[in-house]
């Protein structure tokens, strides 16, 4: 069967959308997608959240999960054969000892990119400029983290290796790219108020651990300008975790009543438990360049949504309601929360991190409402952050 969804270009305004190429029931997997490029945040790296250093799945069991997330070593999970980690699969770069949950992942970075990016024995060397470029970017971007400098590094790496290096230029070419005025917009709202200045050492260290005279361009301050705005804009959170895995294949197990309600009440409360311990940090999380989800336009009513089940970097686009063969199939940038407020917050907190304004239908039918915000919501109105934002692009 063909795809079910293509994107084509609307408008210079719009840019391009995805459409329904066939008639879409609800909770359709419309497609599944692999991204071109993607990386773990580095404090999640940091922190010790262990993910494929390729694919991102978790490479922690659930019990080693859970504990960690709690802070004791003493916790056993029940059904620990519902656990979905292959701990003997996993594979080292035996030369810097990044860990892959597979050879296939292994061999697909090296193809990719990592023989330019592998630190070897230079791993924990302060002064080796990737570090120093690493360094540099923890102490500009605190969690939650909504990008990193090594998806850029990525995308410089894999460039540096490939045979056919105009076909990955075209391939990465392809993402909305912004005007000037947009794209300052867009570093500025991921570096903050000192961003000019930051984004110039950002520069010098990454042309310094990276430089490619085929990609001079991508090493000017323009240059540079434009591909951090277009990862800033781009970039589709990853979330993976074996704890929600586990979850998931524990929710599907045929049990006694009993047994049902012991073990739901059981996680019930192991969620609580981590949330006091760990707040709302439980995935792995990166993020990734996906060309066809990245054409995919917003909608306070959205009729699809991106979910990760495989523990990868796998995206599935699933429908959430029937879409019919034409329709333009759009996904929510906002979280439930936000959804629910008055079409004056929505659009302000879309403004503030997407640069647009809304006109979905919803948008549409409240565009007479006043341009103010009820009074719960001016309480709330500071309270929308990236990791609201985050979150909804990483649930798993």
């Amino acid at each position: 069967a063909g795809a079910a969804a293509e994107a084509r270009f609307i408008s210079s305004a719009k840019g391009k959308g995805l459409f329904a190429t066939k008639n879409i029931r609800k909770g359709e997997t419309v497609f599944v997608e692999k991204p071109v490029v993607s990386s773990q945040f580095l404090w999640n790296a940091l922190y010790n959240y262990r993910a494929c250093d390729h694919c991102l799945r978790a490479l922690e069991t659930a019990e080693e999960n859970a504990q960690r997330l709690l802070g004791r070593s003493s916790l056993v999970l029940p059904h620990p054969e519902q656990c979905s980690i292959r701990k003997d699969l996993h594979q080292q770069c035996p030369r810097c000892q990044v860990t892959y949950c597979s050879a296939e992942c292994r061999q697909a970075a090296l193809e990719q990119y990592h023989q330019v990016l592998c630190l070897g024995p230079s791993r924990d060397d302060p002064t080796h400029p990737l570090n120093k470029l690493q360094e540099a970017w923890r102490n500009m971007h605190y969690p939650p983290e909504t990008s990193s400098i090594m998806l850029m590094a990525r995308m410089v790496a894999t460039i540096k290796q490939a045979k056919d290096k105009e076909w990955w230029i075209k391939a990465f070419s392809q993402f909305c790219s912004k005007t000037a005025n947009e794209e300052e917009e867009i570093v500025h709202k991921l570096l903050g108020d000192k961003f000019k200045g930051q984004l110039e050492l950002l520069r010098l260290l990454f042309t310094e651990a990276l430089y490619d005279e085929y990609l001079s361009r991508w090493f000017t301050p323009e240059g540079f300008r434009s591909l951090f705005a277009l990862v800033g804009t781009n970039g589709q959170g990853i979330g993976t975790s074996s704890l929600s895995q586990w979850v998931h294949a524990c929710d599907a197990l045929d049990l006694p009543v009993l047994q049902r309600e012991e073990l739901d009440a059981f996680i019930d409360q192991l969620y609580k438990d981590i949330e006091k311990e760990s707040g709302e940090f439980l995935n792995c999380e990166g993020s990734g360049l996906y060309v066809l989800q990245s054409c995919c336009n917003h909608s306070c009513i959205p009729n699809a949504e991106t979910s990760f089940p495989e523990n990868n970097f796998l995206l599935h686009l699933t429908a959430l309601e029937d879409i019919e063969a034409g329709e333009e199939i759009c996904i929510s940038y906002l979280d439930c929360c936000q959804r629910e407020r008055s079409r004056h917050s929505r659009n302000k907190i879309l403004r503030e991190n997407y640069l647009f304004t809304c006109s979905c239908p919803k948008c549409l039918a409240q565009a007479d409402d006043a341009d103010v915000t009820s009074d719960e919501e001016e309480e709330g109105e500071g309270e929308t952050d990236d990791a609201e934002l985050e979150d909804e692009m990483t649930d798993v």
